[in-house]
């Protein structure tokens, strides 16, 4: 198991939380997505190295961005 995290910025509520998880979670290899709101901590479990770009690209698509890896 490979394990990322990212910290995300903009994210204020549960509904944050639920679109990052939905949108990262939908990248291919992931296996887990864990939000922590207070820390805007993204951590991305999978069972091999995933694309820090696609990860970038999801907390995009839905809203966010990724300010450091």
């Amino acid at each position: 198991m490979v394990t990322t995290s990212y910290q995300v910025q903009g994210m204020t509520c549960g509904h944050c939380v639920q679109a990052v998880s939905t949108e990262v979670g939908a990248v291919d290899g992931v296996s887990d997505v864990q939000v922590d709101l207070a820390t805007g901590r993204v951590t991305v479990t999978s069972e091999r190295p995933v694309d820090p770009a696609a990860v970038r690209a999801a907390v995009d698509e839905a809203g966010y961005e990724v300010v450091d890896a």
